[in-house]
């Protein structure tokens, strides 16, 4: 897949999936924004890992919680690599709670990060664009939980909201030129999973998977690429499941 000349923002972009599509973007061709809220070490050497490969890359701190800012992380991203034309909506939390046990604060706090932000910063992202004349696209991670899982009734809801958001976008931003698509990653092999299950519980997932193994967030960046490419110029509006075959009930 082809980015050469393109510009990129991802958002969680200190380790995990994010991580991993800034670093595939770069090895494609494109410069890159690269937000994080926490891990500001992390997040610089994976800048020089994109320097490095010759293309430029910019640190951007931002919490994803306060949504009157995102327009202004646009423009720092914009600013900084010379212009901005694709979204990697990345960021996001994720904790466990039985759904008796639910608060109105964590309820929020995830609806918030995970879903109402995604909203905000893409449209942000868009009206940048469409001002700046040209086209782009935005990809958003979902998650297999849209499904419904146990102790992610908040979670759950969030992804599923990126689903109908992703939908709604690619259907009012067509005729400018940007498409909306999203990836729903099954259980893969960095950090979050790692929250909220045991080793031995994370075995079981995956066994009951055809892959029978963890993804890895370089498969979940090499689908993300391809769906901000010019390759996948006729995919507009769809959710594209990275799981290893994952049918749970």
């Amino acid at each position: 897949m082809e980015l050469t000349g393109r510009k990129l923002l991802v958002t969680g972009a200190q380790q995990g999936i994010g991580e991993a599509v800034a670093l595939a973007a770069a090895k494609a061709g494109a410069d890159v924004a690269l937000n994080y809220l926490d891990g500001q070490a992390e997040t610089e050497a994976l800048a020089e890992k994109i320097t490095a490969l010759g293309r430029k890359a910019v640190v951007l701190q931002a919490d994803m919680s306060e949504i009157a800012a995102l327009p202004d992380l646009v423009a720092r991203a914009a600013g900084g690599l010379g212009g901005l034309d694709l979204l990697c909506n990345n960021a996001g939390i994720y904790p466990r709670i039985p759904f008796l046990e639910m608060t109105e604060e964590i309820w929020d706090q995830t609806l918030t990060i995970n879903l109402k932000a995604y909203a905000f910063l893409a449209k942000a992202f868009a009206n940048h664009l469409i001002a700046s004349g040209g086209d782009g696209a935005i990809v958003s991670m979902t998650s297999l939980a849209v499904q419904g899982w146990l102790d992610s009734a908040h979670y759950a809801s969030s992804k599923g909201g990126i689903v109908s958001l992703t939908r709604s976008m690619a259907m009012e931003l067509a005729p400018y030129g940007i498409r909306a698509n999203a990836i729903a990653p099954g259980i893969i092999d960095t950090a979050q999973p790692r929250y909220g299950y045991t080793e031995d519980q994370l075995k079981d997932l995956v066994a009951g998977t055809l892959a029978k193994r963890f993804g890895s967030a370089a498969e979940v960046a090499d689908t993300a690429i391809y769906l901000l490419s010019p390759q996948a110029s006729f995919v507009n509006g769809q959710v594209m499941h990275v799981n290893g075959g994952a049918f749970f009930a």
